[in-house]
C-alpha cells in the first residue's frame, strides 16, 4: 500500500472538543497514517494544545509544527505540505470526521489510478449530531466533468482530498487566498494538466452549523470572491461571460440573510 501523510492546520479559536473528534477519527481508520503532521498556525489556547499534546503522547507518528504568529490557512498549509515525509497527503480540517475505511479507499484507488494527482470524495454534513447527517454533497467524479464543474464552483471538498506532493509543489503549493486557499490550488494543479477524481462515495462527515453559513456571507466575503474570480479570468480558466455571471450569482447569494442563504445551499446547491 502507498504511503501517506495527514496534514491538519489547527489555530487558537477552534474548539477543543470538535478537535479531539477529528483526531480520534484519524486513529480510527482501518487504514493508519503513516505519519500525521500538525501544524499550529499561532499561539493556541491551553485546551487545544492538551489535545493535541494528549493525541501526541498516545501516537508514535506526530509531527508538529508550531508557528508564533497565526498567518492564515494557506500559509499555514504550505509549510505543512513541505514538512510532510511522503508522496501522498491526506488533509483533515479540525472539525470534521473521517469515516473509518476513507483512507483505505482512497488509497487503494491511488494505488490503482497512480496518474491521479488530486482524489475527494462526497460527504454528508451535519449540524447537530455527528449520527444523523442533514445533507449530502455530490460531487463530480471524472476528470473532464470536474474541470468543467471548477469554472463554476469548488470541485473539492477540502477535507476530502489526498494529493500527490509532488503535484502540488510544482503547481505552487498553497498561497495565502483568504477562504479560496483549497480553490485556487485545485485550478493551478488542473492548469498545469494533472489528473483529478472524486470518489463518488460518503467518506467524510463534514460540521456545517450556522456559523458556517454566516461565514460564506457578508461584502468582506463577496469581495475576496470577485478576486478570486477575477484570477480565474485572468489566468485563462474562466471566459468573461462565466466571470460575469458568476460575479452575479455570488453577489445574490453573499448578501442574503443567513437563513436564506442557508436553506438555498442545503435545497439547491448540494448536488
Amino acid at each position: 500500500m502507498l504511503k501517506f501523510s495527514v496534514l491538519l492546520s489547527v489555530y487558537k479559536n477552534e474548539k477543543p472538543e470538535y478537535l479531539r473528534l477529528a483526531l480520534q477519527s484519524i486513529t480510527a481508520q482501518t487504514l493508519q497514517p503513516n505519519e500525521i503532521v500538525i501544524v499550529k498556525d499561532g499561539g493556541l489556547t491551553q485546551a487545544l494544545d492538551s489535545v493535541i499534546d494528549d493525541f501526541a503522547t498516545k501516537q508514535q507518528n506526530v509531527k508538529i509544527l508550531p508557528f508564533a504568529q497565526n498567518r492564515g490557512l494557506g500559509l499555514a498549509l504550505r509549510d505543512g505540505v513541505e514538512a510532510c515525509s511522503y508522496a501522498y497527503i491526506a488533509r483533515m480540517d479540525t472539525d470534521d470526521i473521517a469515516l473509518p475505511e476513507r483512507f483505505a479507499r482512497q488509497m487503494t484507488y491511488l494505488e490503482k489510478h497512480q496518474n491521479i494527482a488530486l482524489l475527494g470524495c462526497w460527504i454528508t454534513e451535519f449540524s447537530r449530531d455527528t449520527n444523523k447527517p442533514d445533507t449530502i454533497t455530490r460531487l463530480p467524479y471524472e476528470h473532464e466533468a470536474i474541470i468543467a464543474y471548477a469554472k463554476k464552483r469548488n470541485p473539492f471538498r477540502h477535507m476530502t482530498v489526498v494529493f500527490k506532493k509532488s503535484a502540488v509543489i510544482a503547481s505552487g503549493n498553497y498561497r495565502d487566498f483568504l477562504w479560496f486557499e483549497d480553490y485556487d490550488l485545485w485550478v493551478r494543479m488542473l492548469q498545469q494538466g494533472y489528473k483529478a477524481a472524486n470518489l463518488p462515495e460518503v467518506l467524510v462527515n463534514v460540521r456545517a452549523g450556522e456559523e458556517m453559513f454566516a461565514r460564506r456571507g457578508g461584502w468582506r466575503y463577496l469581495k475576496q470572491e470577485v478576486r478570486f474570480q477575477r484570477a480565474l479570468y485572468e489566468r485563462g480558466f474562466i471566459g468573461l461571460l462565466i466571470l460575469i455571471q458568476n460575479i452575479l450569482c455570488r453577489s445574490i447569494m453573499r448578501t442574503l440573510p443567513v437563513k436564506m442563504r442557508k436553506w438555498i445551499y442545503t435545497h439547491f446547491l448540494r448536488a
